[in-house]
This record gives C-alpha cells, sequence and structure tokens, in this order.
C-alpha cells in the first residue's frame, strides 16, 4: 500500500546549502562541525547531503542510525552524542569512532572491547558547567580521569572534552562559559603533555557565537543539527538577528483536511482528563470555522509545535489521530481532501522522520 499523506517533504539542497554556510563560518573561527543526525533520525540521504558539505563527523545517539549509514557507503566517522549503556559497547566499538564519556566504568569497558580487536577509540570527555545533563560536576575529577585514561589505556584515546548546554537545563552557551571549557582543557594538557584534539564547545544553542563573532579561542568543535536541518529555533525563540543565510523551509508537512465545521471554540459538558490525563484550558471566542485535519500527535509529536505556512490559520490543538486548526480568518475556502502544510519544528521533525505513518518525499 502506498501512502500519500500525511506527508513530509525535505529539500536536500537546502539542507546541503545550511550546512555548507554553517561549516564555512565555523572553520573561520578554526571549529569543525560534527552534523548531527539524531533529529532526523538518522536519515541515509541527510545524513549524505552533510557529509558531502564538509561535516568533521556526522553525530546521531542511536546506534541503528550509525549502522544503516555505514552500510550504505558514508565513511565520515560517526560520533556517539550519548554516554553508551555497557550493553551496548560493542556496537559503539564497531561503528563510532567516537563517543562522548562521562564514567570511568564505561571507559573500561570500552578499553576491552577494545583490545579483542586492536582497534581504537576516542573520546570526549564531558564536564557539566551548570545544564546538569551529562558529565564531571566535579573538574578535578575529570583531570584525573583523562590523565588516567592517557596513561593507563592503550586502545581508547583521549580526544578531547566537551560541554552540553541548554539541552536539559536550558542554560545558555555564553562566553564566559566557553572560556571557562577552554581553562580546563588547558589543565588537562599541561598534564598529559599534548594538545587536544577537540574541545567541543555545545551545540546549536552554541553557534551564535559564532554569528556575532564572539567565541573564544580554543573552543574547536561544535555538535550541530538542528540549527542545519530547521534553522528555525535560532531565529524565531532566540530572535537571533542577520541569520537570514540560513534556510528555514527544508522541511515542510503537508496533510489532508477530513472534516470542516462551524463550531463552538468553547467545548460543552462536563470537563475530565483527555487522552494525555492533562485537563486543558480553552478560551470562548465564539463560533469559528475549524478544519479537521489527518495529522495527529502520533505522527508529529505535538501538533501544537507546527507553524502554519499559511499565516492565517491558527493551530488549535489535537489528539493522537486528528489536528484541529481555526481557518475562520483565512481568505482561501478550504474544503474537505485539499492539503494543508506545516514548516516543523524540532519535536515533529524527531517524530515524523521515526514514524512508519509519513511519507519521505525528497525534492
Amino acid at each position: 500500500m502506498e501512502r500519500v499523506f500525511p506527508e513530509l517533504q525535505i529539500s536536500l539542497s537546502k539542507i546541503y546549502d545550511n550546512c555548507l554556510q554553517t561549516v564555512t563560518r565555523c572553520q573561520l573561527k578554526g571549529i569543525n562541525v560534527c552534523g548531527v543526525v539524531k533529529g532526523c533520525s538518522g536519515l541515509f540521504e541527510v545524513a549524505n547531503t552533510l557529509s558531502r558539505a564538509g561535516v568533521a563527523q556526522l553525530g546521531t545517539s542511536k546506534i541503528e542510525h550509525a549502522y544503516m549509514c555505514k552500510n550504505k557507503g558514508i565513511m565520515t566517522p560517526f560520533l556517539l552524542l550519548r554516554v553508551p549503556g555497557l550493553s551496548e559497547i560493542p556496537d559503539v566499538v564497531q561503528l563510532f569512532e567516537y563517543s562522548l564519556e562521562s564514567e570511568m566504568t564505561t571507559i573500561e569497558a570500552i578499553e576491552n572491547e577494545c583490545s579483542k580487536t586492536r582497534t581504537h577509540h576516542k573520546v570526549i570527555m564531558m564536564i557539566d558547567l551548570g545544564d546538569l545533563r551529562e558529565g564531571y560536576w566535579n573538574k578535578n575529577e575529570l583531570i584525573s580521569d583523562c590523565i588516567k585514561i592517557d596513561r593507563d589505556c592503550n586502545y581508547v584515546k583521549l580526544a578531547g572534552i566537551g560541554v552540553n548546554l541548554g539541552c536539559y537545563g536550558a542554560i545558555k552557551p555564553t562566553v564566559e562559559k566557553m572560556d571557562e571549557l577552554v581553562s580546563i582543557a588547558r589543565a588537562i594538557e599541561s598534564k598529559v603533555g599534548y594538545r587536544l584534539e577537540i574541545i567541543s564547545g555545545g551545540a546549536t544553542t552554541s553557534f551564535p557565537l559564532v554569528h556575532n563573532n564572539s567565541m573564544p579561542k580554543g573552543i574547536n568543535h561544535l555538535r550541530i543539527g538542528d540549527n542545519i536541518l530547521l534553522s528555525r529555533g535560532l531565529q524565531t525563540n532566540w530572535k537571533i538577528k542577520d541569520m537570514d543565510y540560513l534556510d528555514m523551509t527544508a522541511f515542510l508537512i503537508r496533510a489532508e483536511i477530513v472534516e470542516i465545521k462551524v463550531k463552538p471554540s468553547y467545548p460543552q459538558g462536563d470537563f475530565a482528563f483527555n487522552a494525555y490525563g492533562k485537563l486543558p484550558q480553552y478560551e470562548d471566542i465564539g463560533k469559528r470555522k475549524r478544519a479537521l485535519i489527518a495529522l495527529g500527535n502520533a505522527d508529529v509529536g505535538d501538533v501544537n509545535s507546527l507553524v502554519p505556512v499559511n499565516e492565517n490559520i491558527r493551530v488549535v490543538g489535537g489528539s493522537s489521530d486528528y489536528m484541529i486548526v481555526d481557518v475562520t480568518n483565512c481568505k482561501k475556502d478550504f474544503q474537505v481532501g485539499e492539503v494543508v502544510e506545516f514548516f516543523p519544528r524540532y519535536v515533529n521533525m524527531l517524530s515524523m522522520t521515526a514514524s512508519q505513518n509519513v511519507k519521505v518525499v525528497y525534492v
């Protein structure tokens, strides 16, 4: 059965241009880019596009993504963007050239696995500078463990150190945070006696420091996905100006209208919890013309995150299978069977590219 809708259109040419713009700007600052493909579920066509545009590594948190891409011939090194479980170590050693690490127990397991096949694996040791996700909280413990890796490991190689900011605690990457990271890296270098290959200053949320020419010297690596693929978060949520060299329209969601009705805007009857265990809040703005779209949270993660291409469409909400939009203010007289288009945010891209119920089309 050939599915038609919902459909996710992906422009590989726009992604290529976004990646090239990002890589070029970073390289001018002495920064290599790890092109992160976890947000698009490691799609081979996207990963291959980033590889062609010059990323230093491809990054993902899913072992399956690296397996799929390498089986299809991608030669760019892969970086595992999370600390692996001990049960995953054989696959990590086989499929990833780099990984983010924060536990000596895990590193010892990687060393043991590498010794079986005499292969090498590079680690980026993570320091927690306030976002409270992965990483050492005590920098002296980090320095001590880096020394242990350099001294005691034959197959695990200390590639460098890194930080995550913005993903959990929403802590903003700043010049001061980056300076602190570089300072810790220099302390490690003084102990091991060589320059670290990688000082990784974070992800997409660190790119504004490159954009506004304030990234401190010493940061030589960033892990960027969202700003290449969607390019929307920094420009819309963060209100970063003069970033229109990045195209926000590389991903487009298309879905069918299955019902058009004029209905009250406020539900009628006694309220209870919805299917997600929440008690929604509604505003009574009278009767409105509403379109029911065959696209739901099961497909896109959260329909409320979608951005209508038609600016007069207002997203009202949805359920697992439906999306409700208000089309009262639209000049177009929408009919059942017509297609409505949306730009996704990160949560939508993540869900749609992983769903078997969404048709992916490359344009």
